[in-house]
């Protein structure tokens, strides 16, 4: 199994900075990589020009992506793209949109996450009249904004976060503000999400965004390979999710790597946060990168 990693955008035959740990270790590990042209696909939409540089490879080689977030579209493109070239991604379209977009997955975890509505969307020409009438479930909670992927949680208090779901003005000065920030890199539509009273940590020191003991799982062919603190801050100790939580409802997930992110409530409850597909994640800054390849490696 190969590894495709972006390449430096100032040395095609260099891998991007950001993730020179990670070749390192894949390299220790025993897994060769190849380069794709990042930009090329994310900026021009040119899958074709962005897997350039890989060679045709026969019979066909399984792989990787270890790189930055692409949208469904230009997934299924790079896809398509490796695979005139003979090297298949580990999850296809239809697996990554599964893990990538929130809707998608959203009915194997509701019982175990915060209560979701979302509605499809440009960002265009969306009412206040019905975005206020879609949050009437929500009776007044708190709530917690953001789009198929991602949110603007270093925005917390500006695009992020809303006091109130029947705080009319709170909803559209969030909302507007979220969609400008977004732009053309809207995926998929709005996302609103009870706000949960989770174990707290600290306040980002910029965003004031509330930090909790969040613990990110990947899982690999179904099995958990590694389950690391999501924060690099005091306060974890030695607070970590029960061996096998939720287990059960990550073999229905239709994608042989993804992620699932966890937090506990402060009355106890364990809750899954989202899930993600393993190849766009970031691992973050408390994980071992040589563990996390040794166990792609299967050494």
């Amino acid at each position: 199994m190969k590894i495709i990693f972006c390449q430096d955008p100032m040395s095609a035959n260099d891998p991007d900075s950001m993730y020179i740990d990670e070749v390192a270790a894949a390299t220790r590990a025993g897994l060769p990589f190849l380069l794709i042209d990042y930009a090329a696909i994310a900026d021009e939409d040119n899958a074709a020009r962005a897997v350039r540089d890989v060679p045709i490879h026969r019979p066909v080689e399984k792989a990787i992506y270890r790189g930055w977030m692409l949208s469904a579209k230009q997934y299924a493109a790079l896809y398509d793209a490796l695979m005139s070239r003979g090297i298949q991604l580990i999850s296809n379209a239809t697996q990554y949109k599964h893990t990538h977009h929130l809707p998608e997955s959203l009915h194997l975890i509701e019982d175990h996450t915060p209560q979701t509505i979302y509605v499809e969307t440009d960002g265009k020409n969306i009412s206040t009249d019905s975005l206020m009438q879609m949050l009437i479930p929500f009776s007044g909670q708190a709530l917690v904004l953001k789009d198929y992927v991602k949110s603007a949680k270093h925005y917390w208090y500006q695009a992020c976060y809303i006091s109130s779901a029947s705080d009319e003005k709170a909803v559209r000065n969030t909302v507007d503000h979220f969609l400008k920030l977004r732009g053309d890199d809207l995926e998929g539509g709005l996302v609103f999400r009870e706000f949960i009273d989770f174990e707290a940590l600290a306040d980002h020191p910029r965003s004031r965004m509330p930090l909790v003991k969040e613990f990110r799982t990947f899982f690999y062919n179904g099995v958990p390979i590694l389950t690391v603190s999501y924060w690099n801050v005091e306060g974890y100790e030695e607070a970590s999710p029960p061996a096998g939580l939720f287990n059960d409802i990550a073999k229905n997930v239709k994608s042989d790597f993804f992620t699932m992110d966890v937090a506990q409530t402060v009355n106890g409850e364990w809750m899954i946060i989202e899930l993600g597909d393993g190849q766009v994640a970031g691992l973050p800054e408390t994980a071992s990168v040589d563990d996390f390849y040794r166990a792609l490696s299967g050494s």
